[in-house]
């Protein structure tokens, strides 16, 4: 069983839809459901409930027009393949125009840097999908490897300080655990934050190169 992590993304074998959705009366006539499965779009990864046994917890969000309903499925291993992330780059054709120049910041200083960013919430969606999930008081969330360094967020609040939105997001450990950048960048030396893993927090050392 492959080891899972927050923001995860499977594709659902096409001739498994119907055995998930065939018990499922719940979600019969429910918007974009029948197209998720039709077009082959992504679930993501959730925590697992105790009576789901040894299948892949998964979900699919529902964009803001449909009530931004998340839709948990319990999907078999063998139906179950992963996809891999959705860079920031790759979705920037699917960002609002007016965060482009601070996307393009964003692109340029992960490039000084020599990391990638990755997407999640709702720019990853609506690139995977090309259904309506940012609006403008939408934030845009961002993932970043456990390879950043303090200089890098202080760079990318410099971005967020003239940006017409909010650059929300995680630094990534390497258990896979996420630490929210302002929080790691804002804290005092020896200081601790908590880390969100995909049944657990807990709270770890604040400790970046400078």
């Amino acid at each position: 069983m492959t080891t899972l992590r927050r923001h995860d993304l499977f594709v659902v074998a096409p001739e498994a839809w119907d055995r998930l959705l065939a018990g499922r009366s719940d979600l019969d006539g429910v918007p974009h459901v029948a197209a998720w499965a039709a077009n082959g779009w992504p679930v993501i990864v959730r925590r697992r409930h105790p009576d789901e046994g040894d299948h892949l917890p998964a979900g699919l969000p529902l964009p803001p027009a449909a009530g931004k309903r998340r839709i948990g499925l319990a999907v078999p291993w063998a139906d179950a393949t992963p996809s891999p992330p959705v860079t920031l780059a790759a979705a920037r054709p699917s960002a609002p125009p007016a965060w482009h120049l601070a996307v393009d910041a964003v692109l340029a200083l992960a490039a000084e840097y020599g990391v990638v960013s990755q997407v999640f919430g709702g720019l990853l969606w609506q690139s995977l999908t090309g259904l309506a999930y940012l609006s403008t008081t939408s934030d845009l969330d961002l993932l970043w490897p456990a390879t950043v360094t303090h200089s890098l967020l202080d760079g990318l609040a410099a971005i967020e300080a003239g940006a017409p939105m909010r650059l929300d997001g995680e630094v990534v450990l390497p258990d896979g655990a996420g630490v929210n950048w302002r929080e790691l960048r804002d804290a005092p030396p020896g200081g601790s934050v908590l880390a969100k893993g995909l049944d657990r927090v807990a709270l770890v050392p604040a400790s970046l190169d400078r």
